[in-house]
């Protein structure tokens, strides 16, 4: 059994050993997204790009509200492990089987319905809404497959073994691309053959996981007894769950806004905004990685109450992030060009000129993400269910702004400096909110 118990040693190595195989991870997961993107530009042409790239950020905030629904299930199923709760593990995990089921159920038979009218709402132009809808459809209808991973992943994550996952979703990647490659190239399916090669390895990777879980985590595992689910437990994973999913669909709902944005300025910059976004994913996923390696570090420790390790990983962690952030900005305006070129396979210049734009100009506020990502991570688990949301809002209140008010009339450098000044303000107001509650902890201590 692969576990991990992050409550003794040095944090920041722990959180490095932990944040490798999900870098790792999240690498093959962008690399997957890279090439498939190269694979659908080069075997369907820019226009598909376009009508695959429009639909991402519909898809991401369904996707991102459960998935961090399952990320705060697994905060809770870490605080137990951290305290040594084996028996409460067990009743945690019949509830979070419980509630993604009724994630699944809910998003799925609200968001089909009203799909097209969502693409008609993103302004999503004429010439590709037919493909947008193809692609988006299967996507959506096989999001159970993706909603399975991540809730097998989360769970084996929060005993602290990101390794198996990585496995599997290594997998994924390479099932997916060889799918893309077969229904694309050679069964000529077109955007739908890139949806059905997505949910058809995501599928694999889900059962893969829990065959895994049974096999070598039956000790956790819940019996008869524990699918009675406790009221007050439920309510906590519920709260925990949906201060999560909150967070983060509103963080893609501010996305979605963003994306009419960039719709209403046409089919070419839609394609160079897609590669720009691939690039970007690719840059930040290191930040990413140690953020939600560090997130399972808080939870263990704030579980098995110290403290003191949490404050000494979160200086430590900010720190790698500084490192990181200097690296993506160095790629960018070494690589920017080159990078954008290679995935699209276009000589169109006013795509690889916004390209690159919106490469190099992000990369530049990398740390203060860096610092976001980190805070929003660790804050939830140490009980700050609402600034998070708080953050989010306000990410999505200037996305609202600048979509309707600056980018109308600056074009798609309006879109390019929309997240950057997002993530300096929100770093700031996380922040605020974070040393703020600490100090008034050191106080009511001495009192």
């Amino acid at each position: 059994m692969k576990t991990l118990d992050m409550t003794k040693g040095t944090p920041l190595k722990l959180i490095l050993r932990f944040a490798i195989p999900l870098f790792i991870g999240i690498l093959f997961q962008q690399a997957y997204n890279f090439a498939d993107t190269m694979i659908v530009g080069r075997g369907l042409g820019d226009t598909a790009v376009a009508a695959v790239g429009s639909t991402g950020a519909l898809y991401g905030v369904l996707i991102h509200f459960a998935n961090g629904m399952n990320n705060g299930f697994g905060i809770v199923l870490s605080r137990m492990f951290g305290a040594k709760n084996y028996e409460g593990m067990k009743k945690a995990a019949a509830t979070m089987i419980v509630l993604d089921g009724a994630v699944v159920l809910i998003l799925t038979s609200l968001s089909l319905p009203m799909l097209r009218l969502l693409l008609v709402w993103l302004d999503t132009p004429a010439d590709i809404f037919g493909q947008a809808y193809q692609y988006i459809f299967i996507i959506l209808a096989g999001m159970f497959s993706t909603i399975t991973y991540n809730m097998g992943a989360g769970f084996m994550r929060a005993v602290g073994n990101s390794r198996t996952p990585l496995f599997f979703l290594i997998l994924s990647c390479g099932l997916n691309v060889s799918m893309d490659i077969l229904f694309i190239f050679v069964l000529r399916l077109g955007v739908m053959g890139a949806a059905l090669a997505t949910v058809f390895s995501q599928v694999v990777s889900a059962l893969l996981s829990f065959w895994y879980i049974y096999r070598n985590y039956a000790a956790f595992l819940p019996g008869k007894k524990d699918w009675r689910l406790e009221k007050e437990l439920a309510g906590e994973m519920l709260s925990t769950g949906l201060s999560m999913g909150l967070m983060l669909s509103v963080f893609s709902l501010g996305s979605i806004i963003l994306q009419k944005g960039v719709n209403m300025l046409g089919t070419r910059v839609i394609t160079a905004h897609t590669a720009a976004r691939r690039i970007q994913e690719m840059q930040v996923m290191p930040l990413s990685a140690i953020a939600s390696a560090n997130a399972t570090f808080v939870g263990q420790n704030f579980g098995a109450k110290e403290y003191g390790r949490i404050k000494t990983s979160l200086k430590q962690v900010i720190s790698a992030e500084l490192c990181l952030s200097l690296a993506g900005i160095l790629i960018s305006y070494t690589a920017g060009r080159w990078l954008v070129g290679l995935l699209l396979g276009t000589s169109d210049t006013m795509i690889l000129d916004y390209g690159v734009l919106n490469t190099r100009v992000t990369s530049l506020f990398f740390f203060p993400l860096g610092i976001l990502l980190v805070l929003r991570n660790a804050m939830q688990p140490m009980g700050y269910k609402i600034a998070p949301v708080v953050s989010s809002s306000i990410e999505l209140g200037v996305k609202i702004l600048f979509t309707f008010l600056l980018i109308p009339r600056v074009g798609y450098p309006g879109v390019v400096v929309t997240e950057p000044i997002i993530w300096v303000c929100c770093a700031v107001f996380l922040g605020i909110v974070y040393i703020g509650s600490e100090k008034k902890k050191r106080k009511e201590s001495c009192m």
